[in-house]
């Protein structure tokens, strides 16, 4: 069983690794149209604080769903009826070109819906984590669930 019913509040999960590459920076401005100097210009982020550019956090979070829906064998992908939202994302700490992360998920809420397609809404806590254990993006993940 997989779904809302088989979700209890506690369950833990942890993803796949994913290196954030060069290409990766540079097809997601494209893509965005974010060309924020701390993202692209690596002459102007050598000399700030950071010593590099750092990662869009917009790239990053799309990385984390990534992740997470990789994760994922058949049956459970089957079990999401749709991403029903985010609360409180921050963006902890930065990211850098070269890093590799991978997402940590804990489920914290869930709560019965009368739906059509779904049985409830499972709320995880998720946490990007690089290599070295810092945490650069934490948030509350909403999946609407059979």
């Amino acid at each position: 069983m997989t779904g809302y019913e088989a979700t209890e509040i506690g369950d833990r999960s942890v993803t796949q690794r994913r290196t954030i590459t060069e290409a990766d920076v540079v097809n997601f401005a494209g893509v965005s149209g974010d060309f924020n100097h701390l993202h692209t210009d690596a002459d102007a982020m050598a000399e700030s604080g950071f010593g590099e550019r750092i990662v869009h956090g917009a790239l990053l979070f799309a990385v984390m769903t990534g992740l997470l829906w990789q994760s994922r064998d058949e049956e459970t992908r089957e079990a999401v009826v749709a991403f029903y939202g985010v609360d409180h994302l921050r963006f902890t700490a930065p990211a850098f070109i070269g890093e590799t992360v991978h997402v940590e998920l804990e489920v914290t809420d869930k709560q019965p819906r009368d739906h059509p397609e779904a049985r409830g809404v499972v709320r995880y806590d998720a946490q990007m984590v690089t290599g070295d254990d810092r945490t650069v993006l934490a948030c509350e993940l909403l999946s609407l669930l059979r």
